[in-house]
């Protein structure tokens, strides 16, 4: 059984840092393209950012490009993203993602990933 486990969410001041992991068990997405999305409460789940199944490649949601760095440890399964200079806004859960599809390219909408986890709450105060 495929499971996408999310962890280090939390409370934090704006400005403050993060690292969200996503600890992937059940089958290996070293092939496979993984991002993160986020939802706040009354909003739709919105992308955050998608790396490339070898990590070459990564995007970002131009409202976390240049705050946010998002990377993979294909030999752990797991993948990480790195939230820097968080703002208020930022405030959400957030969702780790992956496509069932191997070596696919890079999709940044919800309805290209095929496995979610649970989700972690991300809170920013002011």
């Amino acid at each position: 059984q495929v499971q996408l486990v999310e962890s280090g969410g939390g409370l934090v001041q704006a400005g403050g840092s993060l690292r969200l992991s996503c600890a992937a068990s059940g089958r290996t997405f070293s092939s496979n393209v993984m991002g993160w999305f986020r939802q706040a409460p009354g909003k739709e789940r919105e992308f955050v950012a998608a790396i490339s199944w070898s990590g070459g490649s990564t995007y970002y949601a131009d409202s976390v490009k240049g705050r946010f760095t998002i990377s993979r440890d294909n030999a752990k399964n797991t993948l990480y993203l790195q939230m820097n200079s968080l703002k208020p806004e930022d405030t959400a859960v957030y969702y780790c993602a992956a496509d069932r599809s191997r070596y696919s390219w890079v999709t940044t909408t919800p309805q290209g990933m095929d496995y979610w986890g649970k989700g972690t709450l991300v809170t920013v105060s002011s």
